[in-house]
């Protein structure tokens, strides 16, 4: 669906007019969209979707630059057309949503697990109000998922592009559509999957919890801490025993401590692209506007 074709078209276009030094700006980006699609396939996992956002802020940090130079800016303004411009900026609000959208789910995530171990500490050796609480916690997820799940049901009938644009727009149209398969995996990553009780015993938790395990190519397999944590909880809920119920609260801290520490370093990630995000759409809107 996505296409190099606009950097290199705007790098014929403006190579010729340009002082030495700000072509390479857009080589730049190019690669950088190149690294970005070919890693699309990559796992999900949190290391994963860091390094995507990452890569989303130093592109988007070119874009801004080159959004600064006469010759895109008159480029921009003169060769659009409305519907480019529409498509454009319905884009835009479209990564801004949608950034939103994800930005909110960590936080809300991050309370959710933040609380759930203030109130396993405060609980412990209740086994009847440990239950309560991983209950608790797993109704919140489960409406949590759905709400992203409509978010990503949206985002699959709104994904519409237009062929034959000028340069600066095409280039801008595949670094969002990048961005939206970014975006795309982080909500997905967040919604993990939930897990019933009745189908939950400890042999399922242990595998969970040791995910993270050597293959024969000698590299570790990245687990989501999202489902880790439900795995865990659900069989807190499901434990017949005293023992595996102080196992699963012990297993539940831990797990819940390594994603409250995830979801730290994913916010971070999504506020700097965030940021990024609204100063290209006041760029061009700025443009756009002259």
């Amino acid at each position: 669906m996505l296409r190099n074709i606009g950097s290199q078209k705007l790098l014929i276009s403006v190579a010729s007019c340009l002082p030495s030094r700000p072509h390479l700006l857009i080589p730049q980006i190019d690669e950088h969209l190149c690294r970005l699609k070919s890693n699309e396939t990559a796992s999900s996992s949190s290391p994963s979707i860091i390094k995507k956002l990452s890569g989303l802020r130093d592109q988007y940090e070119l874009v801004d630059n080159l959004l600064q130079l006469p010759l895109t800016q008159k480029s921009l303004a003169q060769q659009c057309n409305d519907q480019q411009v529409n498509e454009l900026l319905n884009g835009s609000l479209r990564l801004l949503d949608l950034c939103g959208a994800a930005k909110d789910a960590l936080l809300h995530a991050k309370e959710d697990a933040q609380e759930l171990q203030s109130r396993l500490r405060r609980r412990r050796g209740d086994d009847s109000g440990l239950k309560n609480e991983a209950k608790k916690y797993m109704a919140s997820r489960k409406k949590a998922k759905k709400l992203i799940n409509k978010h990503l049901r949206d985002l699959k009938s709104k994904c519409s592009f237009q062929n034959g644009v000028e340069a600066t727009f095409s280039m801008l149209r595949d670094i969002g559509g990048v961005s939206l398969t970014v975006l795309e995996s982080l909500l997905a990553y967040i919604s993990g999957t939930v897990m019933k009780p009745k189908s939950t015993n400890w042999s399922l938790v242990s595998r969970l919890m040791h995910s993270r395990r050597v293959t024969c190519e000698g590299k570790a397999s990245e687990s989501n801490e999202f489902d880790t944590v439900d795995a865990v909880l659900c069989s807190l809920i499901g434990h017949k025993t005293r023992k595996c119920g102080h196992m699963s609260t012990e297993n539940a801290q831990i797990e819940l401590q390594k994603l409250e520490s995830s979801i730290q370093d994913l916010e971070d990630g999504v506020e700097c692209v965030l940021r990024l995000l609204i100063k290209t759409r006041v760029s061009v809107l700025n443009i756009l506007s002259h």
